[in-house]
């Protein structure tokens, strides 16, 4: 008898136990994975760069893997914060997967980073299955982007820890509406924060680095309810 055999869902098994892993040896030398996800264009980079930014004004390690199909655009500006930064040329894969994480970390990240911010390739749908071994996953969406942006996209926006809209200055000119934003978000993902935030402005600045550092205490955060249900 032949047996079917479901390779996405092989695939997405053995990416779990090896993030799994990778979460386990990271935490051991006391590193925070944080995984951040979002469409083209979202404003990613320089909401991280602010972070990064602040990080090192507080003392703390933090370090950047910053993942893309060409050129090393992002990570040239990430740099400029002063922190460790790696770029990853993906040659066209859609998503990072943490087999990959884990030999780009292989002997490159500081021993004594305590926070590694994962900037994942610009794309809502691949890397929303792939587990990289994080401790808090945050999606992030501009307010240009549109308000339904979360029905679209349930996978990643239903399995995210913490919902950040950019670009928030711009709310107005958009014709942004929050209230609908946020009822689409919950309706995929009840009860997860959402925050707007604005390089620009400063609106919500160290926001996501708290909630980072958070995670890293090992208090609270937001269980998927699509997550639960997957596991």
């Amino acid at each position: 008898m032949c047996r079917v055999v479901d390779l996405q869902q092989a695939v997405l098994a053995k990416n779990a136990m090896a993030a799994d892993v990778l979460r386990t040896e990271l935490a051991a030398r006391g590193t925070t994975v944080v995984n951040l996800l979002s469409s083209p264009g979202s404003g990613k980079t320089a909401l991280l760069e602010r972070e990064l930014l602040l990080a090192r004004e507080r003392g703390i390690a933090a370090a950047a893997l910053t993942a893309d199909l060409a050129t090393e655009n992002d990570a040239t500006r990430l740099s400029r914060s002063g922190v460790p930064v790696k770029q990853v040329l993906t040659d066209g894969l859609c998503h990072l997967e943490a087999d990959m994480l884990a030999g780009h970390l292989h002997n490159w990240l500081p021993q004594d980073t305590r926070l590694l911010f994962v900037e994942n390739v610009g794309n809502l749908v691949c890397p929303a299955s792939y587990d990289l071994g994080e401790s808090l996953r945050v999606v992030l969406a501009s307010v240009t982007e549109g308000e339904d942006k979360p029905l679209k996209y349930p996978t990643a926006f239903g399995l995210a820890q913490l919902v950040l809209v950019t670009k928030a200055d711009l709310a107005g000119p958009a014709e942004f509406d929050e209230t609908a934003f946020r009822r689409n978000v919950q309706q995929v993902n009840p009860g997860v924060e959402v925050q707007l935030t604005s390089v620009r402005s400063a609106r919500g600045a160290g926001l996501l680095l708290d909630r980072a550092l958070a995670a890293a205490e090992g208090r609270s955060v937001h269980a998927p309810v699509m997550a639960r249900a997957q596991a």
